[in-house]
């Protein structure tokens, strides 16, 4: 907690800082209270009483009420004030941690986790700051100061108030330890709830092409109930608080009534007025510290769960990325050339190679084709040119220059992205086209134009909106094939000098597929493209081709080359063209 609360704002400080005063002050005219009190009880008891008596300390206890209630308001809107500020914080720390986070941090942490972190628990950090920051100030002032005020009272009081702070803290102490584990547990199932939501939904149109909707719910139907489960034994065990307090509480009253009565009864007469002051002044002091108790329970039943909500953002904010970039710019030789040396990869230490000491370079202005078999490392090695994942050995260089010397931003202009899934975000055309782009790009630019003309998006001049039509989240409101042409839209409008097409073209038709490469050829003179794909007619034309067994290298050519020595390459081909086709 001490690590998420560094995140303060100097502003939201300073509201803490004016909360405790509120809070001191609030203290005090709530203990002072008693001893008004106290004088108009021993005035009544004395049969002395005068009206004036009772205005001047009735006067004073409504002041009193009346600054305590100020007091209240003003703490409530700086708590406020501050937990807001703090969940602004933290959303945007996370939100930017997560962001320059590589491929396999987010496989580590799950992308259902890092929503829930960055939603549900910062939202319950927050609760705890808003409703506990006056409650953790105040309780412990008040019980302090309350105490140190019926200290000099009797003995026999002053023990029964302790007796029933101890048993309030040892009642506490057990649910709390009872509850913590749980409340772990609970935090960690939230996250697999969310990702059995998310994983149905996304899978919407899959369970009902086979029937399996009561599986889902079955799947949705455990993780709930689980959830469920340890829901009700938090609640069970905490609702076991209130009632044990409300005994104490009222088992003080009776004691201190029963104290007092034989206190009263031994006294000389002349001071009964006074015993009987002093103890409806110290049922009300004993009152404020079991309340302040009271608050401390409150508390502690949002403690545990934000304390675990508070690990696991500090767990987000902790870890490092594991792809680091330079600060100083790179120099680059050329435009375009991209050289694998003796390139290996494997996605975790333990697990064998997908990509094996691949070396071979990529001329600028080449039109560089992948094939080969599914699960050879074709989508994995495109994939380590932008730096989603790095090389576990071996170096790749672009433009002469080692891509691990290049700040982030350079390595990112330099390089243009198709990827194997179309992914178009909220919003409409235009701004799925343009994304990235950090200047305004006005309706006419004939960029726009000439990006979808590229792609064979043809279907947007059809559109009642053109380029301003709404694109639902991930782009569900376009069919397979649409996504993908403006995905390569969206690539195609980028200046860079490196283009990736990661099998991009497998959702496209034979002749739309013909008519987009040629357009490519023809408009992107200059730029170096890289086309994975599965289709042979794809990758026909390319300069050069390689093809991947196994991930490693089982040969390099271009097409008329690869038939006569690159028996693999010869037999996808004649798998998929006849003879006299090839």
């Amino acid at each position: 907690m001490i690590k998420i609360l560094k995140n303060l704002t100097k502003q939201a400080r300073l509201f803490a800082l004016g909360c405790l005063l509120l809070v001191i002050a609030q203290v005090w005219l709530e203990l002072t209270m008693p001893d008004y009190t106290q004088k108009l009880t021993a005035s009544v008891s004395s049969g002395a009483v005068t009206m004036t008596d009772v205005w001047q300390n009735g006067g004073m206890m409504l002041l009193c009420a009346l600054g305590s209630l100020v007091c209240s308001l003003c703490c409530g809107f700086l708590a406020a004030r501050i937990a807001a500020s703090l969940a602004k914080t933290l959303r945007w720390k996370l939100f930017d941690r997560i962001s320059s986070f590589a491929a396999a941090e987010i496989n580590r942490f799950t992308t259902p986790s890092l929503i829930t972190r960055t939603t549900n628990d910062v939202v319950q950090l927050q609760m705890l700051v808003a409703i506990g920051l006056q409650m953790i100030i105040r309780a412990p002032i008040m019980a302090i100061w309350a105490i140190t005020k019926i200290s000099s009272s009797s003995v026999a009081w002053t023990a029964a108030a302790l007796i029933a702070v101890i048993t309030v803290v040892v009642c506490v102490g057990i649910v709390v330890g009872l509850c913590f584990p749980r409340f772990r547990k609970i935090q960690k199932l939230t996250d697999d709830l969310n990702n059995v939501t998310r994983e149905n939904l996304n899978g919407v149109r899959v369970v009902r092409a086979f029937n399996a909707e009561d599986y889902q719910q079955d799947k949705f139907a455990a993780v709930n109930n689980s959830i469920t489960a340890n829901h009700l034994f938090t609640a069970r065990a905490m609702g076991l608080l209130m009632p044990v307090l409300m005994v104490v509480m009222n088992g003080l009253t009776l004691a201190i009534y029963w104290i007092g009565a034989v206190l009263i009864n031994q006294a000389p007469l002349m001071e009964k007025a006074a015993v009987m002051g002093n103890m409806i002044a110290f049922t009300q002091y004993a009152m404020q510290i079991v309340m302040s108790f009271i608050m401390l329970v409150a508390i502690f039943i949002l403690l545990p769960r934000t304390m675990v909500s508070a690990r696991r953002i500090n767990e987000v904010l902790d870890t490092n990325p594991g792809i680091t970039y330079t600060d100083t710019p790179a120099a680059p030789q050329s435009k375009g050339r991209i050289e694998f040396r003796n390139v290996s990869f494997a996605y975790n230490d333990t697990g064998a190679p997908c990509l094996r000491d691949l070396s071979f370079t990529i001329e600028p202005g080449e039109t560089f084709a992948i094939i080969g078999a599914t699960g050879t490392g074709k989508s994995s090695l495109v994939n380590l040119i932008p730096r989603f994942y790095d090389a576990t050995g071996g170096s790749i260089l672009i433009d002469g220059i080692d891509i691990r010397s290049y700040p982030r931003e350079q390595l990112e202009q330099k390089i243009s992205l198709a990827p194997q899934k179309a992914i178009l975000f909220k919003g409409d055309i235009k701004s799925n086209i343009t994304y990235g782009c950090k200047t305004p790009v006005s309706d006419d630019d004939p960029r726009i134009q000439r990006a979808l003309s590229i792609a064979k998006a043809d279907f947007v001049e059809e559109l009642s909106d053109g380029i301003h039509a709404p694109v639902a989240q991930g782009g569900s409101n376009f069919s397979g094939g649409q996504k993908q042409r403006l995905s390569i839209a969206r690539a195609v409008f980028k200046p860079a000098d490196i283009l990736i097409f990661d099998d991009t073209f497998s959702a496209l038709d034979y002749k739309t597929d013909l008519l987009v490469r040629r357009a490519l050829r023809k408009n992107l003179e200059g730029a170096t493209v890289l086309i994975v794909a599965q289709r042979i007619g794809t990758i026909r034309d390319a300069d050069h081709i390689l093809v991947l067994e196994d991930g490693r290298i089982a040969g390099i050519g271009c097409h008329a080359e690869l038939l006569e020595t690159c028996p693999l390459y010869r037999e996808i081909a004649l798998s998929q063209l006849s003879k006299e086709e090839l």
